[in-house]
């Protein structure tokens, strides 16, 4: 069983950075794509970012394209998140996720995934 911890969340002023780190435990093979989505109060799951691990392929959600970093370091399967130029829009629980298989069109899809963390606030003050 795949268990995923978030790390690094927190208060920021806009237009300042956050990293975000998981950590994943369990069986790697489990952690073929990895990938950020969010979440605020009322509304749907929003996906940020995810990236293949053989290959490091990245995919990003056009509201974080130059602003957001997706990173893998397989040797100790975690996955990072740096957010740079955050605007209060950002504040929402992000959440890590893994899956072993995926079709790539749908890899910011949080159904594609199988296995999720517990979540970490981002909080942005305009």
């Amino acid at each position: 069983q795949v268990q995923l911890v978030e790390s690094g969340g927190g208060a920021v002023q806009a237009g300042g950075s956050l990293r975000l780190s998981c950590a994943s435990s369990g069986y790697s093979y489990s952690s073929n794509y990895m990938g950020w989505f969010r979440q605020t109060p009322g509304n749907e799951r929003e996906g940020v970012a995810a990236i293949r691990s053989f290959d490091g392929r990245t995919s990003y959600a056009d509201s974080v394209k130059g602003r957001f970093t997706i990173s893998k370091d397989n040797a100790k399967n975690t996955v990072s998140l740096q957010m740079n130029s955050l605007k209060a829009e950002d504040t929402a629980m992000y959440y890590c996720a893994a899956a072993n298989a995926l079709q790539w069109g749908a890899v910011l899809d949080g159904k594609s995934y199988t296995y999720w963390g517990q979540g970490i606030q981002v909080t942005v003050s305009a």
